[in-house]
This record gives structure tokens, C-alpha cells and sequence, in this order.
């Protein structure tokens, strides 16, 4: 896809020095909206992400999305000429987003202090696990790990089951979006004051928040919350329920309305009038009678019958969609959610489309990910650098 707009970070250049999917998520949503995103991999060690996930015919399709609209160069950062040409990328950037453990860039000679020594203005992202600092700060840190000590592993799943970890990177994807508009937060931030700065990042933090109130709840009610399965301690009927034709379709009544209007519509309207009906911890309170209500009236009726129904009295609902659900969805298809782009290796591939649209200043996916190094040349020459340093550095190892 293209167009001819303006995109808000047109001109904003941003290095991305991260790996997996953090950091790599946010400098996607950059570049999305126009930045130019130079990915910088390890020339014998590239990005981890280019093995993650299913592959066609060699080709990684994860990468493909995650990486698009990025230009990739191929640089041993650890080398002290790998090292200097991140100097030299960073004194005409705008952001780097990287990833290493704490204290890696310093001890490299390309920490915050150097770097800001170069180009007062650059915007340094760090993501990790826990922190620039902290008792955790030095260990590894990956989502699964944030998913469990944020409390979602403990809240997830049915009550006599084990605590559940997602099937898919949850806290990072949390964490790159919000690392993203950090960054756009710190960029604003530089053009009223011209100064750069660190923004330190934890994988752990976002989801934290995603999780909700319960530390608060802890500290004021001692009150621990527990795995209730598909249902929800704020509100109900909240749940999954299975049709007549074994289909899943999912309801929540977080609004007094919509309950209102699920119970109506179910057989059931004489609850309505109940007092404890009138606020969502009092129905969580019957979770156990409004749940046998709903689960009743939608196991006699298949799919299309209980989702017209539930459409046609305002209530919510939504069938449980697997991929291919998604795909033919014909609202998430007409509004673009998914768009084809064009892929020099697989052809018309089908990828998440901007996370929001713009109407005065759109983004656009101008390619897919790219090939390892693919463009390490082309990147070093604008840099200033010559056939000779090139060659220089080729045999160094310093780039690939």
C-alpha cells in the first residue's frame, strides 16, 4: 500500500538496535507512520525473530511484518569499528531503541553519556526485562517472565487449573506499543526543549498496568484475586458459551444496559428488579444463576440464531474466532484491519495494518523485512563512509 500524504515521522531517522519483538514492535509502528528505520543485526548473530514463527519456503513470516519498512545493515556493535559507526548513524538520528542488558552499550563505549555527547538530541530508548537499575535489573528478561510476575499468569485460567501463560508474545507486544509512544513523547519533548534523553523501558511495567488494580486492591483490602476462568470478578454474566452447533461465542455486560438486555432477551427479565442486580459486583454475586440462564438459552440455538438475537437487542456478543475467522471477517477485511503487500519472495502477503489510521498525516507499509544485511552498503555510503572503509570493515568482521 502507498500514499501520497505526508506521514507524521517523515524525516525522523531511528536506529533500531533491539532484537525479538519489544523493540522491534515499536520501531515498527515508527517506521508505519514514516520514520526511516535502520535495523542493525550482528552479522554472524542476526535478530532471533528471523527463526521464530512459521516460514515459506525459507522465508520467516513473522519477520516479514515485524521488520517492514526497515532498512537492514549487518554490524558487530562489540567491535570498537562496529562501535564507531554507530557513532557516526547516531550523529544524524533522531532514536535508538535497543535492548542489551543493562551496562552492554557503556561497556562498548556507545552508552547514553557518549552517544549524547554526539547528538545532544537523540532520543535513547532501552528496553529490558526489568529496568535500568533494581535488584532484577542484571537478569534476562523475556515476556513469559513478565506475563508471570505481573500477576496475568496468576489471574488467567479456570479456577482449578494451573496459572496460564498466553500462546502468544503478550507482555512485548504490550511493551513495543507503549515504548512507542514513549518515544514520540520524548520527540516531543525535543522540539520544545532540544534536549534528548533515556527512556528506560521494562517489559515488565506495561503489563503490570495492563493487569489492573490489584496491587491497590491488595494494599487497601488485603484481598488476593483468584483464576475464575472466562469469568470476570466486576461484572456478569461475563463468559464463553457453546451453541447448539459447538460454536463458541463470548458476552460481557459490563454495562448495566447491555445486562439489562441480555437478560430480557434470554427469558429472564424478573432479575432485573432484583436489588443486587443493579451494580456488577452485586450479578457477580449470582454469577452462578445468571451464567445457567444465559448458557441454557444459547445452548438451544445455533450461532448465526444467537448472534442475530443478541445483535438485534443491543447486546454484546462476539463468536470465538480461529485465524481463518479473522481472515473472512468480512468488517475486519472492509475496514483493513488485515491489507495484502506486495513481497518480493511470497507475493501478495496478508499483514496486520496500521495500528490507527491518520486521516491527515497516514502511515503506510512501503516493503516487508528485509534480508539479512541487505542493505548494509547503502546505509554505511550516505554515513560518509568509503569503498576503502567498507572494505576495511568487511574484513574486520565489523560488518557482513
Amino acid at each position: 500500500m502507498s500514499n501520497q500524504q505526508s506521514a507524521p515521522l517523515d524525516g525522523i531517522k531511528v536506529i533500531d538496535a533491539s532484537t525479538i519483538i519489544a523493540g522491534p514492535l515499536c520501531t515498527q509502528i515508527l517506521g508505519d507512520n514514516g520514520a526511516e528505520v535502520i535495523k542493525i543485526e550482528h552479522p554472524s548473530k542476526p535478530d532471533g525473530l528471523r527463526g521464530h514463527g512459521y516460514q515459506k519456503d525459507g522465508q520467516p513470516i513473522w519477520w516479514k511484518e515485524v521488520s517492514r519498512n526497515k532498512r537492514g545493515i549487518a554490524l558487530n556493535l562489540g567491535r570498537p569499528d562496529g562501535a564507531e559507526v554507530l557513532r557516526r548513524l547516531a550523529a544524524g538520528s533522531d532514536v535508538l531503541v535497543e535492548n542489551f542488558r543493562p551496562g552492554t552499550l557503556e561497556r562498548w563505549g556507545i552508552g547514553p553519556e557518549e552517544l549524547h555527547e554526539i547528538n545532544p538530541g537523540l532520543i535513547i530508548v532501552r528496553i529490558t526485562g526489568f529496568g535500568q537499575e533494581g535488584p532484577y535489573s542484571a537478569r534476562p528478561g523475556f515476556g513469559t517472565l513478565a506475563e508471570s510476575m505481573s500477576g496475568f499468569a496468576h489471574l488467567t485460567g479456570p479456577s482449578d487449573a494451573p496459572p496460564s501463560l498466553p500462546a502468544f508474545g503478550l507482555a512485548d507486544s504490550i511493551c513495543g506499543i507503549a515504548a512507542s509512544s514513549a518515544t514520540m513523547m520524548a520527540l516531543r519533548h525535543r522540539d520544545a526543549t532540544g534536549e534528548g534523553q533515556v527512556v528506560d523501558m521494562s517489559i515488565l511495567e506495561p503489563i503490570l498496568t495492563a493487569v489492573g488494580p490489584s496491587p491497590t486492591v491488595y494494599q487497601q483490602l488485603g484481598v488476593i484475586g483468584q483464576r475464575n476462568g472466562n469469568r470476570s470478578v466486576n461484572n456478569a454474566p461475563r463468559n464463553t458459551y457453546l451453541t447448539s452447533d459447538d460454536k463458541w461465542i463470548a458476552i460481557s455486560t459490563s454495562a448495566q444496559s447491555i445486562a439489562e438486555r441480555v437478560m430480557r432477551l434470554v427469558g429472564h427479565p424478573e432479575v432485573i428488579d432484583e436489588p443486587w442486580f443493579a451494580s456488577g459486583t452485586g450479578r457477580v454475586e449470582h454469577v452462578d444463576l445468571l451464567d445457567d440462564y444465559v448458557s441454557r438459552w444459547v445452548a438451544e440455538r445455533e450461532l448465526k440464531a444467537v448472534v442475530d438475537a443478541f445483535t438485534e437487542a443491543g447486546a454484546a456478543i462476539a463468536p470465538i474466532y480461529d485465524a481463518a475467522d479473522v481472515v473472512s471477517d468480512p468488517h475486519i477485511r472492509e475496514t483493513e484491519m488485515l491489507t495484502e503487500v506486495d513481497d518480493p519472495d511470497l507475493g501478495p502477503l496478508l499483514q496486520h495494518n496500521l495500528l490507527w489510521r491518520m486521516s491527515k498525516s497516514p502511515g503506510s507499509i512501503r516493503f516487508t523485512g528485509r534480508d539479512h544485511g541487505a542493505d548494509t552498503d547503502a546505509v554505511l555510503r550516505e554515513a560518509g563512509y568509503g569503498d576503502e572503509e567498507l572494505n576495511n570493515l568487511r574484513e574486520s568482521g565489523a560488518i557482513k
